[in-house]
C-alpha cells in the first residue's frame, strides 16, 4: 500500500489519508485498487479514528481506471481490481466497488478534497465522501460512457442522495465534463474551496470537537436515509439517541460548551 495511499494520523483522530500515485495523476491500476481496499481496512480498526480526509497528491485527485490495466483482461466478468464483477466479495461489494463503497462503510465521517480531475471511477470515489470539497477548477465527468461502460464502481448507489434523477442520467448518458463549480450547482460537491484540502482540515477539526459517539450514530442515520422507510428512520432515530443520551460523553459535550473549553470526550 505504501507506494498507493498514505495514512498519516493527525491530532484529535484526523487521518489524513492521500492517493500517491502521483506519476499517473492516482490512476487506478491493480495495486491502487487493492490499496484502496486496504486503507480501508486499516481505518476500520483503527483506534480512536474521529474522522477521514481523502485527497490526492500531485495533479489530481483520481483520473480513474488506467487504462492500460484493460489490456490483459479476457473474461468479460473479470475486474481490474481483481474477482469477478458478479462475486460479492467484499459484503455488499465486489472488490472495484469496495474502492469507494468501503469509505461509506467507516463508522466516521470522510471528508474529499478534490483537486485537479476526479474521472470515472475517481468521481464515484469521490462521491462515497460524507462531504465532498472541490476546487472550483476541478475537472469532473461519470467517463463509463466514452468507452462504451457503465458506471460500476458504486456511483449508483452514492450519487442517488445527491443528484437529482435527470441530471444524474445526462451526466452518465453523455460522459459530459464539467467542473467544481458546476458539480457544486448539481449537487456532486458540497462545497467549492480554493484550497480545499486546508478547508477539509478545517472541517474535519470541527468534526473531531464533537461526541465521537454522536457523530458515528449520526453517520449511521444518514446511511439510512436513500432506503429505509419512515417507520425504520424513526425508530432508528430513538435508538440511536438512546445510546447517547446522558452517557458521560454526552455531558462533556454539554459542560465543555457552557464552560467555554475543548471537550475531553472518551473514545
Amino acid at each position: 500500500m505504501q507506494d498507493r495511499i498514505s495514512i498519516t494520523m493527525l491530532d484529535d483522530g484526523i487521518a489524513d489519508v492521500r492517493l500517491i500515485r502521483t506519476d499517473k495523476m492516482n490512476a487506478l491500476d491493480g495495486a491502487m485498487w487493492e490499496a484502496l481496499a486496504a486503507a480501508v481496512d486499516q481505518l476500520k480498526a483503527t483506534a480512536g479514528l474521529r474522522v477521514v480526509v481523502l485527497s490526492g497528491e500531485g495533479r489530481a485527485f483520481c483520473a480513474g481506471l488506467d487504462l492500460s490495466s484493460l489490456g490483459g483482461e479476457r473474461d468479460p466478468g473479470a475486474t481490474s481490481a481483481g474477482g469477478g464483477l458478479a462475486e460479492r466479495t467484499r459484503g455488499l461489494a465486489n472488490n472495484a466497488q469496495y474502492a469507494a463503497w468501503g469509505w461509506r462503510e467507516l463508522p466516521v465521517p470522510v471528508i474529499a478534497a478534490v483537486h485537479g480531475v476526479a474521472f470515472g471511477a475517481g468521481s464515484q470515489i469521490m462521491a462515497a465522501a460524507d462531504i465532498r470539497i472541490v476546487h472550483p477548477d476541478t475537472r469532473i465527468a461519470i467517463m463509463e460512457m466514452r468507452w462504451g461502460l457503465v458506471p460500476d464502481v458504486a456511483g449508483m448507489a452514492l450519487w442517488r442522495t445527491q443528484v437529482a434523477d435527470d441530471v444524474l442520467r445526462e451526466m452518465i448518458y453523455t460522459n459530459r465534463e464539467f467542473n467544481g463549480v458546476e458539480a457544486k450547482a448539481l449537487g456532486f460537491a458540497t462545497h467549492v474551496a480554493e484550497e480545499p484540502l486546508a478547508k477539509a482540515m478545517e472541517l474535519a477539526g470541527v468534526i473531531a470537537g464533537k461526541n465521537p459517539h454522536a457523530i458515528r450514530g449520526a453517520k449511521r442515520l444518514c446511511n439510512m436515509l436513500a432506503d429505509a422507510s419512515d417507520a425504520e428512520i424513526l425508530q432508528a432515530e430513538s435508538d440511536e439517541q438512546i445510546k447517547v443520551i446522558r452517557t458521560p460523553n454526552q455531558m462533556e459535550a454539554v459542560m465543555a460548551h457552557m464552560q467555554k473549553r475543548k471537550p475531553d470526550f472518551a473514545d
